[in-house]
């Protein structure tokens, strides 16, 4: 719907701008409505852009020892879509993801994000995504507050932008109470929190996600699905996610690669994938249909 979308680049504008706003500046208590109220009213664009955000033509991974992590993908996934890469460990979506986010050279084929190839242009990939390992990346003996802080002067923000954006932020991931805790001291569910909101300080245009709900609870996982949901659905970032978890897939993603043993056996829409079932059928029936084998089958090493 025209007005409905932020542009990525465009984001930036609207954070400094609520920094002078006494509703805004200093508090970790914002919601991702507080958040998006001003940007819509700034209308500072009026619809999606045209074109895909990521492609893939013929990528592959060998590594030295011979083994064939991921072999031949091409898929595309358009701006502003959530996708997800669906299959057990070992099936090659780190890998994936890896090769996309520029931490994997690919042996094979091509892929470019935002535009830029991720071989030939790995700087340009970099200052346009965030990722959110497997491993929430963090430091033991920073705060979160300090971590989020840390990260956007890396991307180049001001000292006092990236104070407000990290209040912000932590608000939007209910990590407010957290925010002067060290990090040693808080449970996994919510270094993961941490970890996915210190990828959001730069406001990428694409946000990678390496099993983003691995090891949570489920109302934890329910909370970081619904945030998810809505910064797609709100502010038009393009979401790439990896799971075994069918039911994240459902819950997020409008389309899905199943991918087994490197190779991605098939792909579209959950509702669209599980028709070629029929019946009453689950992402764990689809799993089973294109591979010939349960989801939790015995794995290869990725």
């Amino acid at each position: 719907m025209p007005g409905s979308w932020l542009h990525p680049l465009a984001w930036g504008f609207v954070f400094v701008g609520m920094t002078n706003s006494s509703a805004f500046a200093g508090t970790a208590r914002s919601t991702l409505d507080d958040l998006i109220g001003p940007a819509r009213m700034q209308r500072l664009a009026t619809a999606r852009p045209l074109g895909d955000a990521i492609v893939l033509e013929g990528l592959a991974k060998t590594y030295p020892d011979g083994t064939e992590a991921v072999r031949g993908i091409s898929l595309r996934v358009a701006a502003g879509e959530s996708f997800g890469i669906l299959g057990p460990n070992g099936a090659g979506k780190s890998t994936t993801i890896g090769m996309l986010s520029t931490l994997v050279k690919p042996t094979a084929g091509r892929a470019t994000v935002a535009g830029f190839d991720v071989v030939a242009e790995p700087t340009e990939v970099r200052r346009r995504i965030g990722f959110a390992m497997q491993q929430a990346g963090v430091d033991d003996f920073a705060t979160p507050k300090e971590l989020m802080i840390l990260q956007g002067r890396l991307h180049g923000l001001r000292k006092h932008e990236a104070a407000a954006r990290a209040g912000l932020l932590l608000g939007v991931m209910e990590l407010a109470e957290e925010a002067d805790r060290r990090l040693a001291t808080l449970s996994g569910g919510i270094k993961r929190r941490v970890d996915l909101a210190a990828s959001l300080m730069h406001l990428p245009a694409v946000l990678f996600l390496d099993e983003p709900t691995e090891g949570l609870d489920p109302r934890s996982r329910s909370g970081v699905w619904d945030t998810l949901d809505r910064l797609r659905s709100r502010l038009g970032i393009t979401l790439v996610l990896t799971t075994h978890y069918m039911e994240e897939g459902d819950r997020l993603c409008e389309r899905i690669a199943i991918i087994d043993r490197g190779t991605v056996v098939g792909q579209g829409a959950p509702a669209a994938l599980k028709a070629t079932v029929g019946g009453d059928t689950t992402l764990e029936d689809v799993y089973l249909h294109y591979t010939g084998r349960p989801l939790d089958d015995t794995r290869v090493a990725a």
